[in-house]
């Protein structure tokens, strides 16, 4: 390597650190080492006199520094700065406009003639042709959007990458195509493929969105499902408080008929009989209104065909249909089915219904534990002044 080159790779170098903008996340001195590397590649591979392989390898090392000065016709800035680099180090004009078709041969769009120009544009795009292309083609998309140049999605910068590499880009050079093709045909494959993989995606969550669309609403089906749960658990709450009630009053009169009651046949205790009978009446009270509470109202059991056409009836209500034959409910429920607004408005018939029947049984229930509470209290106080009364006789 001649001092030249070697002068080439410092001051572009030191450019390209000190003078970048840190916005260069892709045109930087990581770039350029690339692009030489690979030239020196291509180089290796051809025949190409000293003074024309020094020519490419300055270019190689100055075709990005016009970067310091701005994207705008970079490639001009970076002749321009080779120019008076080489003029300082006597180089010949004759040299320096060689180095300089060489630069403008990076120009995007640009169709390379010479052997020299095809080995720089192969060089600055080898990248292709790299298993680490996917990676790269990321700096050069940040560096887009930092530079405001454009602000690409994922989705299109995928898409403008393949009409690269598939419509736009081609080597130029025989060891590019037998070396690097091979590579840059691989990263096309699955370039192609993410995007092939995005449209199923896409066509799924379509079809998702549309099923989502003519079924019932899931939030609507847990709001119904949910509601209808705490109602019947309810429910079941109601029938145990109840059933607590008709047990413990059962007991209560068990045990007042098998030890109270036969003692009133003595005189002696003759004034047991009052506050007994407070006993046995608070207690048969709450029996039968514990009864009251869970006692089921099952209605009529039928409806007409016109009854569902009209959609009057609740076909979810056992009660509505435990009459009918199997043949007519099971094409009233193929009526209901048709009709989402029919569903639900039977769902919300159950539901209020329900809180009908749950609205009922709580008053009774509430009343009842209040009258065996005050049951309760009346008989152990007419227990008591019946002992104390006939305490005061005796």
């Amino acid at each position: 390597m001649s001092d030249l080159i070697n002068k080439a790779e410092k001051y572009a170098s030191n450019l390209l650190t000190n003078n970048l903008d840190s916005k260069y996340v892709y045109h930087n001195l990581k770039h350029t080492k690339r692009v030489v590397k690979s030239a020196k590649e291509l180089i290796a591979a051809s025949e190409l006199e000293e003074a024309r392989k020094e020519h490419l390898l300055i270019a190689a090392w100055f075709h990005d520094t016009g970067f310091i000065y701005g994207p705008n016709d970079h490639e001009e800035s970076s002749c321009k700065i080779a120019r008076q680099f080489l003029l300082d180090n006597g180089y010949s004009l004759e040299g320096i406009k060689k180095v300089e078709q060489i630069i403008s041969a990076t120009k995007q769009g640009f169709e390379p003639q010479t052997l020299s120009e095809k080995i720089i544009r192969d060089a600055d795009c080898s990248h292709f042709g790299k298993k680490s292309y996917l990676e790269t083609t990321k700096y050069l998309r940040e560096e887009l959007s930092l530079l405001g140049v454009a602000k690409n999605s994922s989705k299109k910068w995928r898409d403008l990458n393949i009409e690269m590499l598939e419509n736009e880009h081609v080597f130029y050079t025989d060891y590019a195509k037998e070396n690097w093709q091979k590579a840059k045909n691989q990263n096309i494959k699955i370039l192609l493929k993410e995007k092939k993989n995005e449209k199923t995606i896409a066509k799924k969550e379509q079809l998702k969105a549309k099923y989502k669309n003519e079924n019932p609403d899931r939030g609507i089906q847990t709001l119904f499902r949910v509601t209808l749960k705490n109602h019947i658990i309810l429910s079941n709450i109601a029938d145990t408080k109840a059933n607590i009630l008709l047990s413990v009053n059962a007991i209560i009169i068990s045990v007042a008929l098998a030890n109270l009651i036969p003692k009133l046949d003595n005189p002696s205790n003759a004034y047991l009989i009052y506050p007994a009978t407070i006993f046995v009446f608070f207690s048969v009270v709450s029996m039968v209104m514990a009864i009251l509470a869970t006692r089921p109202n099952i209605t009529s059991g039928k409806f007409t065909k016109k009854d569902v056409e009209d959609k009057k009836v609740n076909l979810l209500f056992f009660g509505n249909f435990h009459k009918m034959s199997l043949v007519e409910y099971e094409w009233a429920i193929q009526e209901l089915v048709k009709d989402k607004n029919y569903i639900y408005s039977s769902l919300t018939k159950d539901l209020y219904f329900l809180g009908l029947v749950l609205n009922r049984k709580y008053k009774i229930l509430r009343w009842t534990y209040t009258v065996f509470m005050v049951g309760i209290i009346i008989s152990v106080l007419a227990f008591g002044l019946s002992f104390h009364f006939n305490d005061s006789i005796k």
